[in-house]
């Protein structure tokens, strides 16, 4: 093909792509009383296929299907409280503590992947004393299927055609016709899907490379910091979520995941420099 007939099909490519134009139904089964949305399907799907991950590293190292079965249901429970509650407390507090009832009303949307990023950890240490596993060890195989799933949910968000940016005069601008807009916004759910399925791959990679036996915390600390930095990033182009984020230099997004990306380095550290000690005294006892 020559040149000109290649820069021919990338200007009609481009002018495809600059024009996607984002009606999608939320609903499953619209026009019927079965409310059944894809967001509620693509969660599922993304803690069905986190389920599947997580049992493939226990499977790989031969550890009990049992434990898998019985701490995963406390996980779900874990990441539906702490989703709900940070969507809740730190985006909406005054209104969910006026109407604390509400709080139950998931159906209703509202959930915060920070808050889900604290019951985890925590529900893992729970469970740890209980199951005599170490939390690190576990967070470090968990973080892996929770990058998966989380590509999944910000697809859910592309679904609902919630959470984008700002207007964008990129090729690959979308605009959302069922929310009334009008011109191209940045398409940050897709973005913030794409760093997940590369964070995923990258875990993974590392995981089956080190056959199991990097230090305690390194994926756990590498996954929080891919993720939050990136979600720190992608809130310069994002719509406020709620009204007293305008105005605000860094938004309650950006807020929140500098702690994350902190304590992901930290444990990122740490695994290597116990990584390193681990090797000096091997190295000293075969002398």
């Amino acid at each position: 093909m020559s040149e000109k007939k290649i820069t021919f099909v990338c200007k009609i490519f481009i002018m495809i792509l600059e024009y996607i134009k984002w009606n999608f139904n939320p609903k499953v089964f619209p026009n019927t009383n079965i409310h059944v949305v894809w967001y509620g399907v693509l969660f599922a799907l993304g803690i069905y296929l986190a389920y599947l991950v997580l049992g493939y590293t226990f499977k790989k190292e031969k550890m009990p299907a049992k434990v898998l079965d019985q701490t995963s249901l406390w996980l779900i429970v874990a990441l539906v409280i702490g989703a709900r509650l940070g969507h809740c407390l730190f985006y909406e507090p005054q209104y969910y503590l006026s109407n604390p009832v509400r709080i139950l009303k998931i159906w209703e949307g509202g959930l915060a992947s920070h808050g889900a990023a604290i019951t985890l950890p925590i529900a893992v240490v729970l469970l740890a004393r209980k199951y005599k596993f170490k939390p690190l060890w576990y967070l470090d195989r968990l973080v892996i299927g929770v990058a998966i799933a989380g590509a999944c949910i910000r697809l859910g968000n592309f679904c609902n055609s919630e959470i984008y940016g700002v207007e964008t005069t990129l090729p690959w601008g979308v605009i959302f016709l069922r929310n009334g807009e009008t011109v191209p916004k940045h398409p940050t759910q897709l973005y913030e899907a794409l760093s997940c399925i590369i964070t995923f791959i990258t875990l993974l990679t590392i995981y089956n490379k080190q056959k199991g036996k990097t230090s305690n915390g390194f994926l756990f600390g590498l996954f929080l910091i891919m993720i939050f930095l990136f979600r720190f990033f992608v809130e310069y182009i994002k719509n406020p979520q709620v009204d007293f984020e305008r105005g605000m230099s860094l938004d309650m997004g950006q807020l929140l995941s500098i702690p994350f990306i902190l304590l992901g380095v930290f444990f990122l550290v740490r695994a290597i420099v116990i990584k390193k000690r681990a090797k000096k005294a091997t190295a000293a006892a075969a002398k």
